[in-house]
């Protein structure tokens, strides 16, 4: 095998109905990775793709190399430099800090003790176990579900960036508004009967057909077999 076919190993180009495809090999030094790509982009593959006009789109997977902002714009600058291309995409299997906290946090159980009052909003990432009440008139959000030991008389907001899988649930379910996502669920006219005469904790949960439903917690497992609450 000569010199130039080792080399060619490293980058890979595919052509799709969009553009083209850049796979990058994640295991080599990146100066190898920028010497090869200059090599193969002075070859100058036809930039008229598919018959496009104007700059071919470029897609470019780096699986699991890490490149911080400035090498990024170093590989857009060579790709703009020796083809009419611009990279509309850059893939990589690696998340940064940041998201890694970011996924950390949502997938994080809160526990706070404490009474929500009339006025107060309580809003935070993942699942919140919250012992104590909310009263009407206060608020908890969290983009996870929400688990209440106590009475909820106030509005509760589970899933709140868009996740209908979360679920509400509380010891006493009185809310003055229930929310799962964007699907919004009312309090029934005899709220404060029920109040007097709940002894069991219920659930609040969106079915298949973009429902909220109301239900004993004994069913919980049931309708999310495979939910996990992370209390430990």
């Amino acid at each position: 095998m000569t010199s130039k076919q080792k080399k060619a190993q490293h980058v890979i180009i595919k052509g799709t109905k969009d553009g083209l495809t850049f796979l990058l090999d994640d295991q080599c030094s990146l100066d190898a990775l920028i010497y090869e790509l200059k090599d193969k982009l002075s070859d100058r593959p036809d930039t008229n793709y598919n018959g496009s006009q104007g700059p071919v789109k470029v897609k470019v997977l780096i699986g699991k190399r890490y490149l911080d902002q400035y090498q990024i714009e170093e590989l857009e600058s060579l790709f703009s430099k020796e083809m009419n291309v611009i990279i509309d995409d850059v893939e990589s299997e690696v998340i940064t800090k940041v998201e890694a906290n970011e996924v950390k946090q949502n997938n994080d159980i809160t526990r706070i003790v404490k009474m929500i009052r009339s006025g107060q909003v309580l809003e935070l990432k993942g699942d919140l176990l919250l012992v104590g009440d909310v009263n009407p008139g206060a608020t908890v959000k969290a983009t996870g579900s929400i688990y209440i030991l106590g009475r909820l008389r106030g509005v509760a907001h589970a899933g709140y960036t868009g996740n209908d899988e979360a679920i509400i649930c509380a010891s006493s379910m009185t809310p003055s508004q229930l929310r799962i996502a964007s699907i919004i669920r009312r309090p029934p006219e005899d709220n404060e009967e029920k109040e007097t005469k709940q002894d069991e904790m219920e659930c609040a949960f969106v079915n298949g057909e973009k429902e909220m439903i109301i239900e004993k917690l004994q069913k919980l497992s049931n309708i999310r077999p495979n939910l996990s609450m992370g209390i430990g």
